[in-house]
């Protein structure tokens, strides 16, 4: 069992017109005793950039910026640049995140030699419809049926001429080359997809189209446990340790008071070929507890997005509830060996997955309760006003 403390919250919104409504998902990179974190900014009618903030050591705000690091400048991110994430690849650092235009959100990339100046490349992610990705993926042979059911978001009759693409987010990078490639994982609900190319210039309509006629064989992971029951999502960038690649995500589980958001961690994925998975627990590291979780722009939501190693302890930073961003922590060395004893139950076969949810029960966790500050009441708004997670 996991000993998992949660250290409370480390940024909540301010009075400054671009972060007035949430604070939430950062991007986090450690360098020397610093973590930097970049973070989603929302203002009133949920237009989103990217806020900055340094810390010293993994808790204490030595920095915080007062205007937007990063802002929407094309078309793909007019309503927002969402939910970083940030790696460092041999000298250049690969920022994530979602681009939104009010419509559409997908997954973008800017890259920065020197973590300050960031250069945009665009949309990393396929430009195509649902309807085109479902023609594809029928001729990769046997899936699992999930992947057809989300035709209701994308033929909404309040607006069925409205242009939906494929929602494609959630990109997360290695944090090194793997077989001399750059590799991402990728989400296309309800599971999570993995990309290998040797530049990202290699991302063509004619690779995309290759790899949706082989669909089964990108599947790094598909939904199992009754947490994840509905979808799981990359979340932190992979943790390479001796054992394996150290994956910490989320799942989405729907239940009668609406859906729950929970950090997971997989998996052991292979640290040669991350397509295999080695193991995965059967019960979340956290669950959304405390009123800053529990309720806010989205309620129940405990989003993981970035980490920091201090010595043995892996300090893992989220997204509370859609409005405030939080850090918890544990023993990477516990982590590991939990994750040992329970190796992987079953292959990516689509024919057991709904058995073994219906088998699988919930594990209790235990949970180190905070002393943090209480928060002041957060006023909820419409779910219409934040686009799907």
């Amino acid at each position: 069992m996991i000993q998992v403390k949660k250290e409370g919250i480390i940024l909540s919104k301010t009075d400054l017109d671009f972060e007035n409504e949430a604070v939430l998902n950062p991007a986090v990179i450690r360098v020397g005793d610093s973590v930097h974190i970049f973070y989603r900014a929302v203002r009133l009618w949920n237009q989103s950039t990217i806020g900055y903030c340094r810390l010293d050591g993994p808790l204490n705000v030595a920095e915080r910026w007062e205007k937007p690091f990063m802002v929407p400048e094309f078309d793909y991110e007019s309503q927002g640049v969402e939910d970083p994430r940030i790696t460092k690849i041999d000298d250049t650092y690969y920022m994530s995140y979602t681009g939104y235009d009010g419509v559409n959100a997908r997954g973008a990339l800017a890259t920065s030699k020197d973590l300050v100046h960031f250069e945009k490349q665009g949309i990393i992610v396929p430009d195509i419809s649902y309807a085109h990705f479902v023609y594809l993926v029928e001729s990769a042979g046997k899936v699992n049926e999930n992947y057809y059911h989300n035709h209701k978001f994308y033929y909404q009759e309040a607006d069925p001429d409205e242009k939906i693409l494929l929602w494609d987010k959630n990109v997360v990078f290695f944090p090194r080359r793997i077989n001399g490639n750059l590799v991402f994982l990728h989400r296309i609900r309800p599971g999570i997809q993995i990309v290998s190319v040797k530049e990202i210039a290699d991302l063509t309509p004619e690779f995309w189209k290759d790899y949706f006629e082989n669909f089964q064989d990108h599947i790094v992971m598909d939904p199992i446990y009754k947490h994840e029951s509905d979808y799981i999502e990359s979340g932190c960038p992979p943790i390479e340790t001796e054992y394996g690649w150290l994956l910490i995500y989320h799942g989405v589980q729907d239940t009668n008071e609406g859906l729950i958001y929970s950090a997971c961690a997989t998996a052991l994925l292979d640290l040669d070929d991350p397509r295999k998975e080695i193991a995965r627990l059967s019960y979340p590291l956290f669950s959304p507890e405390f009123d800053w979780e529990k309720e806010g722009d989205v309620n129940n939501v405990v989003f993981p997005t970035g980490t920091a190693l201090f010595g043995d302890t892996l300090f893992i930073y989220y997204g509370a509830a859609d409005s405030h961003i939080a850090c918890a922590s544990l023993k990477l060395s516990a982590l590991i060996a939990e994750l040992l004893t329970n190796t992987k139950v079953v292959e990516n076969n689509i024919d057991t997955i709904n058995e073994i949810k219906s088998k699988i029960q919930d594990t209790p966790v235990v949970i180190e309760i905070p002393k943090v500050k209480k928060v002041a009441k957060i006023k909820k708004i419409s779910k219409t006003k934040k686009n799907e997670k």
